[in-house]
């Protein structure tokens, strides 16, 4: 049973992993595992649903700003067509994969490598695109199959639209932004066809657990959002991709 506290810490974890580059999905099968919760249909909806939370926080500090551009609003809708188009094709796969701490672990070790290699070799241009109103349609659809990666557990969905963006000549801090704003429809759809197929099978002690988690990742990714945009503004991504291969190698000899 998925009791209040763990419904807590599985809230932390959500709330700082889903807009930092390490997987918070991944994340929360490794530690589901660690606290020996046994894998159901409701903890697979619960760990889907509760992004809902860090997407609140999103639409908290972005919202205005989407609401009022039609211009980056059309973008966002052409980078989530992929997404959805996959998500839709691949659904119970999906939802097969998140019960693999096996994939957790080698997406989380080699997403380290590839931030770490990236980094070493990327060199933001000083004409690195910064506006994402007039960011080209090509790219916004690119940098939807670039997150379209992600249905495997442990790729890190910010991670693989960050490296992404960069590689296609956005700046750092526009494609930081623009993996917020996907993140929005992208979550949302997913969130909302798990919660349709599966809500009608939920106990009243479930949905309280979904609420609490709900609300603590909502809270904690508020400040994770801030903490990250003010971290890029002199750092890479090279500390993340160092994390996730130590998480990788920790995990491992943790679970085996």
């Amino acid at each position: 049973m998925l009791t209040h506290l763990v419904a807590v810490v599985l809230g932390v974890i959500e709330g700082i992993a889903e807009f930092l580059p390490i997987s918070s999905t991944g994340h929360l099968i490794i530690a589901e595992r660690l606290l020996r919760l046994t894998s159901t249909d409701f903890l697979t909806s619960f760990d889907i649903t509760i992004q809902l939370g860090a997407i609140l926080a999103v639409v908290m500090l972005f919202g205005k700003r989407l609401l009022t551009s039609w211009e980056l609003l059309k973008r966002i809708v052409v980078a989530f067509i992929p997404t959805a188009v996959i998500g839709l094709v691949l659904y119970k796969i999906i939802k097969q994969l998140l019960g693999s701490p096996t994939v957790v672990l080698w997406m989380l070790g080699i997403g380290g490598v590839i931030l770490i290699v990236f980094e070493r070799w990327y060199d933001e241009p000083a004409d690195a695109h910064e506006n994402l109103e007039t960011m080209p349609y090509r790219t916004a659809a690119l940098l939807g199959v670039a997150q379209s990666v992600a249905v495997i557990p442990g790729v890190s969905r910010s991670a693989a639209t960050i490296v992404g963006g960069l590689s296609l000549g956005l700046s750092r801090r526009a494609i930081v932004e623009f993996s917020f704003l996907l993140a929005i429809p992208t979550m949302a759809a997913a969130s909302a066809l798990d919660l349709y197929k599966s809500a009608g099978s939920f106990s009243g002690d479930q949905w309280g657990a979904l609420s609490i988690g709900f609300v603590v990742s909502w809270l904690v990714a508020l400040v994770a959002i801030r903490w990250l945009l003010q971290y890029i503004r002199s750092h890479d991504f090279t500390l993340f991709g160092m994390y996730r291969v130590i998480a990788a190698l920790v995990f491992a000899v943790l679970l085996h």
